[in-house]
């Protein structure tokens, strides 16, 4: 896994139809959901995710933690990748991996919101039943985990990419201004923006997908 350029978050199908065309190979999609509201229907994600070309992976984004809610959620969908961005046990994730093995698993860590010893210790203890990390930023004042627009300290990420044994995405407070620089100091194996590529109404911009997408691809090209 490298150079993944994920954007998460869609309103319509003409957003869909904007992040395919502009070059993003992974979408993603939240559901079940604790600090915000979801974007559209569950059956309305399942269409457009059945659309989607071979090129472009969607993700289902949640906060749920029992394994057989997550699969049944992730089948009703049609995806085959699951980006789980609350807390949830260890025996969870097993039961996930184990139940469904063709389901992979991408597993947040809060930056801001655990203390790095807390860190390295979840990392130890998942790394056998995930595909890849994502780091985002803890917002203490909302409390959400994720879709904050707030950038945390990089060098975390960093330390964070250097002892993992899988892949790791960075997201948190992401758009088209710092997105080289985000990746040339942690170099990830990808990236995820949501609310950082939005207009003010939160409906995904064509000029600042565009900027996003090649920036981060031409970030991507020269730390390779």
């Amino acid at each position: 896994m490298k150079n993944i350029i994920q954007i998460a978050g869609v309103r319509n199908q003409n957003e869909l139809d904007l992040l395919v065309s502009c070059g993003v190979n992974y979408i993603g999609f939240p559901f079940r959901l604790t600090h915000h509201q979801e974007d559209i229907t569950e059956s309305e994600a399942g269409r457009m995710i059945r659309q989607l070309p071979e090129s472009c992976q969607a993700v289902l984004i949640t906060y749920l933690n029992n394994a057989i809610e997550i699969i049944e959620l992730c089948n009703k969908l049609g995806v085959n990748t699951v980006q789980l961005h609350g807390e949830i046990q260890l025996e969870e994730v097993r039961n996930l991996r184990e139940q469904n093995p063709e389901i992979d698993i991408f597993k947040s860590i809060i930056i801001g919101h655990s203390s790095w010893e807390e860190i390295e210790k979840s990392i130890d203890m998942l790394s056998p039943w995930v595909k890849a990390y994502i780091t985002d930023t803890f917002d203490p004042l909302s409390g959400a985990t994720g879709a904050t627009g707030k950038t945390h300290d990089w060098k975390i990420s960093r330390k964070i990419v250097q002892i993992s044994p899988k892949p790791v995405i960075l997201a948190g407070g992401l758009h088209p201004n710092n997105i080289e620089r985000a990746i040339h100091t942690v170099r990830p194996a990808g990236v995820d923006v949501h609310t950082g590529v939005e207009n003010r109404l939160g409906f995904k911009e064509k000029e600042k997908v565009q900027q996003f997408a090649t920036r981060a691809r031409h970030a991507f090209n020269k730390i390779h």
